[in-house]
């Protein structure tokens, strides 16, 4: 049974300094929490998002039955991440479409809406921020943070820049950086967005419209990739749709692969936004811990961490392999830090870090068991290397 979730946001006077020069000024971020906050403050656990998620982690919305969190599986009462035991917080990052100051919001500097001029945002801006909501909480200390996809990438970075601040970092089919192919299945998707003739340069608010087809196009592109070939044979195969036979149209929807991806490409097209898909995409490309922080070299770059880890991958992730999680590992290794691996061999692809696996979900409770029965502040312990191949 899920809770009641509640939104809530916190405006920031202070301005927030950007990787690129710009400067976030008068900026909103929309957030939710659940649990209780322990008398030492030392229960807190961060949730990063990914490219389409938000600050809505787990729980339901009071009349809207369904409403689940986009983590539900994960997060709540008697859950792996247990909120009868740990503070957990979802925050929604700037530059998003769910709250928290976006392109979609007025610019306090022309009172026109962003649209293409919201500046760009990084992975370490979204942390900096977050750090920022965190301290207006009153948290010094997390006991953990975690995230799958882009989410992982943004608790790895959470290590890097404030690496006195988190005790545990979890980190979920992710990678160090994006590789060339990832980079290109951006691009491709930002050039349907702006090539659609409703985008007008990213000002189409203005216009009265939205670039739909461009947003159904970068989502069937996403879409994809988020999914194992083994998953698309076994759940549409080479079925045409409805049964029927061919008709020999090169137009019309003939396959149930092509009913599925117009299905959720048109939903996507509905709720986000063509601006906020165009940071996160490029937020994913410019992630390079090993630049930013080591001169190239993931381990320099680890050697900044005090935390420690736990590191998820699938076989299937076609996406962000295996291979990529090994690239951390085996950087925080050679730096004598506290390591659990597992990769899990499930089918799902990319998006298994969602489901219901048993095996993964049974992992994840059982570090999270970990990190309730430590002393706080942890004692720092030995290097540990667990391979788990479940």
């Amino acid at each position: 049974m899920s809770f009641i979730a509640r939104p809530q946001s916190l405006t920031f006077d202070a301005p927030l300094p950007l990787t690129s020069g710009a400067v976030l000024q008068d900026y909103t971020l929309a957030y939710e929490t659940y649990g209780t906050l322990d008398a030492e403050r030392s229960n807190a656990v961060l949730i990063c998002h990914a490219l389409n998620a938000s600050h809505h982690v787990a729980g339901v919305y009071e009349g809207q039955p369904r409403s689940e969190g986009w983590w539900d599986n994960m997060v709540g009462p008697g859950k792996p991440v247990d909120t009868d035991r740990f503070f957990v917080i979802g925050i929604n990052n700037p530059g998003s479409c769910f709250g928290s100051t976006g392109p979609m919001d007025a610019n306090p500097a022309t009172g026109r809406v962003w649209g293409a001029d919201f500046p760009v945002v990084t992975v370490e801006d979204w942390v900096d921020a977050q750090a920022r909501l965190l301290d207006a909480l009153g948290i010094g200390t997390l006991a953990a943070v975690m995230g799958g996809s882009l989410g992982g990438m943004q608790a790895l970075s959470w290590t890097l820049q404030y690496p006195e601040r988190v005790r545990h970092a979890v980190v979920i089919a992710s990678a160090p950086n994006l590789n060339a192919e990832n980079i290109a299945f951006n691009e491709v998707a930002r050039r349907a967005i702006v090539t659609d003739p409703d985008f007008h340069g990213g000002h189409f608010y203005e216009h009265g419209v939205i670039p739909r087809r461009g947003l159904r196009i970068a989502r069937m592109v996403g879409h994809i990739t988020y999914l194992s070939d083994d998953v698309m044979n076994a759940k549409f195969g080479r079925e045409l749709r409805e049964g029927l036979t061919p008709r020999y149209t090169t137009q019309d929807i003939e396959f149930q692969i092509e009913s599925y991806l117009r299905h959720q490409a048109d939903k996507f097209s509905e709720y986000f936004d063509a601006n906020t898909y165009l940071l996160i995409t490029r937020a994913l490309d410019y992630f390079d811990p090993a630049r930013t922080h080591g001169g190239g070299s993931l381990r320099a770059a680890l050697a900044r961490t005090a935390a420690r880890f736990l590191l998820v991958s699938f076989t299937t992730d076609w996406r962000f392999s295996p291979a990529r999680s090994r690239e951390i590992v085996h950087a925080l290794l050679e730096n004598n830090r506290d390591v659990s691996y597992a990769e899990i061999d499930a089918p799902h692809g990319h998006d298994a870090f969602l489901l219901d696996d048993p095996r993964y979900l049974a992992l994840v409770r059982a570090y999270f068991d970990r990190i309730a029965a430590e002393p706080a502040p942890a004692r720092t312990s030995a290097v540990t290397l667990q391979g788990l191949a479940v």
